[in-house]
């Protein structure tokens, strides 16, 4: 569809931030109206007149646009961002003209409605474009730290989910760009002056490309340069922070990775990356207060030339490869040390899909069986999360039709990962961890082990008794856990391996970056070095790792939501009524002789009896307690969940339906 707004030529430039301290964003429009044709007095600048979009496709579209300016290279090219600094699509004053063409793939239909610049499956220019000097815009309030998700953003950016107002729209992503611009300003004690490059990739969600290119337009109309990697993970975001590779304009200043994990196609963030590592949750919170006091500003918004530089990088081909270089060096540089080893890949239809032609083949490996490896944003095979039972079970199914060696499935941004071995069994939560530590403590013998706080007791008798390391049970989040790790370290306690059981890891080696691909590389060294041994062995080599890791025969998650709008919270946060739970749980526990507080625990209430054990404790952002359990048989589960309802009954907005049904089946 072409979009045309025609306006008066006695209009000015305007920015979308002011200089200085004073950086608004732009002003939001409601999503369901597009903008239509509208005329005024003739413009000063003739605007390109384009009679039929269907025929030219995206990329003939963008190459008619860079024309403009002359001819430019498509990959690793620098380029002068030439669009206009206010992009509005507010119908109550008309602020500017704008030629905006969009890519008809079905895929990418929700991302038609946008207006801002990409040189992939969108092409837009915005020019010359103000309201009167007396004019102030009209722009949708929006609670930025309600954005907030531990140490990082997100919030729905596709409008049409009953329930699910939209919250993260191309103008908030522009506040958010030029706040963290300001925020590595100050981290890196620069003055105004310094010009940053600020590395910017995303999923395969389908409002990938709009952020994508609102967060371009935030970061250059500030006058910083963007490096632009397209479908990217978020581990390479933070790798390229440190690669020295002047030719691809690397290292980055920082980046910023535009990702939601495994929520549903119309959710959609960010998660951002120094070259120290990802961002805590107190930098996020600085950063979003900064985007609110830019976001209200916008209305206000004054002239400013934008000096921004935008370069498309190729940096995926740079991460492979050195994930490549990583397994080679393993089996003593042997060119080839996977060869003969047929491996399958389920990459969930999310940015996973490289690990086969760039990783796997030029290691030597068979990959015939990989699935979803194209890039889809709407996820239409399983969701791509490796705790997913659906996802595990298509993975599972690949390996055993294929009589693959070795399974290996990634989440939507390859910070996660699972496998499977060659007989179908899953190597993931308790025993992915597991394998990790016995790969890590025979590298750095006694090694500390963290984790999250819902990894079983026999994960620790192994960790300990099997393998001579120590377990050090902490928070659930994997910033939580990799914190925790890196302050063992600060203290004098050495630990190499930070894992939840959601599938998260960091080591020490890799710079503490929560990496699902190098973790799978960690697996793949392992039987590379194997294979120089033995040419035949498969993936009982990593089998055998977790020999005699004790595992529960009853496993469940429980979540009981709080009732926010409940009498009994008084009016006051659901937070404080959560602890209020917990505090009168462990009162309970302690008149129980069947049962034992751990006595060493960080997180919410966790108690062994009857053979197993449960937890429960405060999410980290929901109004919910999740419950978890697990026992060596459903009749002592149901003891266990029996001890945690009796507590429960006696809070009223405490929804313990889900419970009661666990305990009744």
């Amino acid at each position: 569809m072409l979009d045309l707004i025609q306006v008066s030529n006695n209009t000015t430039p305007c920015s979308a931030f002011l200089p200085a301290e004073k950086t608004p964003s732009l002003p939001s429009t409601p999503r369901a109206r597009r903008p239509r044709i509208r005329t005024a007095k003739p413009a000063s600048r003739e605007l390109f007149l384009l009679t039929s979009m269907a025929a030219l496709s995206a990329k003939a579209i963008q190459n008619a646009f860079l024309a403009q300016d002359g001819p430019r290279t498509r990959h690793n090219t620098r380029y002068t961002c030439d669009f206009c600094a206010l992009n509005t699509r507010s119908m109550h004053s008309v602020q500017g003209c704008r030629l905006s063409l969009a890519d008809t793939s079905a895929k990418w239909l929700n991302t038609t409605s946008t207006a801002w610049i990409s040189f992939g499956k969108q092409a837009n220019i915005s020019c010359n474009a103000t309201q009167g000097a007396s004019d102030v815009l009209s722009i949708d309030k929006v609670d930025f730290l309600k954005l907030q998700n531990g140490s990082d953003i997100r919030g729905v950016a596709i409008a049409g989910v009953e329930g699910e107002p939209l919250n993260l729209t191309e103008l908030v992503a522009e506040a958010i760009a030029a706040a963290f611009a300001a925020w590595l300003l100050n981290k890196k004690e620069a003055d105004g002056l310094r010009r940053l490059r600020i590395s910017v990739g995303h999923d395969s969600r389908i409002s990938a490309h709009k952020l994508q290119n609102a967060v371009t337009h935030g970061i250059t109309a500030v006058g910083h340069d963007v490096l632009q990697f397209g479908l990217a993970s978020t581990p390479a975001m933070f790798n390229s922070t440190l690669t020295e590779d002047a030719i691809h304009h690397c290292p980055a200043d920082g980046g910023i990775m535009i990702t939601a994990s495994h929520l549903p196609y119309n959710r959609n963030g960010f998660k951002f990356f120094t070259s120290d590592g990802g961002l805590n949750k107190t930098d996020i919170k600085d950063i979003l207060e900064r985007a609110s006091r830019i976001y209200e500003e916008s209305a206000h918004c004054g002239k400013q030339e934008q000096t921004g530089v935008v370069t498309h990088v190729d940096y995926m081909s740079i991460y492979a490869s050195d994930l490549v270089q990583a397994v080679r060096k393993s089996a003593g540089n042997k060119e080839k040390p996977l060869e003969g080893l047929h491996i399958v890949v389920d990459a969930g239809n999310g940015a996973g899909g490289f690990f086969v032609d760039k990783v796997l083949k030029p290691l030597g490996a068979v990959t015939d069986g990989s699935q979803f490896l194209e890039p889809d944003g709407l996820f239409p095979n399983h969701i791509p999360n490796p705790e997913d039972k659906a996802a595990m079970e298509a993975i599972t199914q690949a390996v055993l039709n294929n009589k693959a060696d070795l399974g290996i499935i990634f989440d939507t941004d390859v910070d996660r990962s699972a496998a499977v071995d060659s007989s179908g069994r899953e190597l993931n939560r308790n025993r992915l961890i597991a394998l990790m530590s016995a790969i890590v403590l025979e590298e750095h013998p006694g090694t500390t082990v963290v984790t999250d706080s819902v990894t079983s007791d026999g994960l620790t008798v192994f960790i300990e008794k099997k393998l001579g390391g120590k377990h050090h049970r902490f928070k659930r989040g994997y910033k939580n856990v990799i914190d925790e790790a890196i302050r063992l370290n600060s203290i004098g306690e050495e630990s190499h391996l930070a894992m939840e059981t959601s599938g998260h890891g960091a080591l020490k080696e890799n710079h503490w970056l929560d990496d699902g691909a190098y973790m799978m590389v960690k697996l793949l060294n392992k039987l590379a070095g194997a294979r120089t041994l033995n040419p035949n062995i498969g993936s009982k080599v990593l089998t055998d790792l977790v020999e005699g890791l004790e595992e529960a025969a009853v496993t469940v998650e429980i979540r009981l939501k709080i009732d926010q709008n409940h009498a009994d919270l008084k009016g006051g946060p659901f937070r404080d009524y959560g602890e209020s739970i917990l505090k009168h749980l462990e009162s309970v526990i302690s008149k129980d002789p069947n049962l034992r507080k751990a006595p060493k625990n960080h997180e919410g209430v966790r108690v062994s009896g009857y053979g197993g054990w449960f937890l429960l404790r405060l999410s980290l952002h929901d109004p919910v307690l999740p419950l978890n359990i697990e026992a060596q048989s459903k009749n002592d589960a149901i003891k266990l969940g029996l001890a945690v309802l009796a507590a429960a009954n006696e809070f009223s907005a405490l929804d313990t339906i889900a419970l009661n049904k666990f305990l009744q089946q």
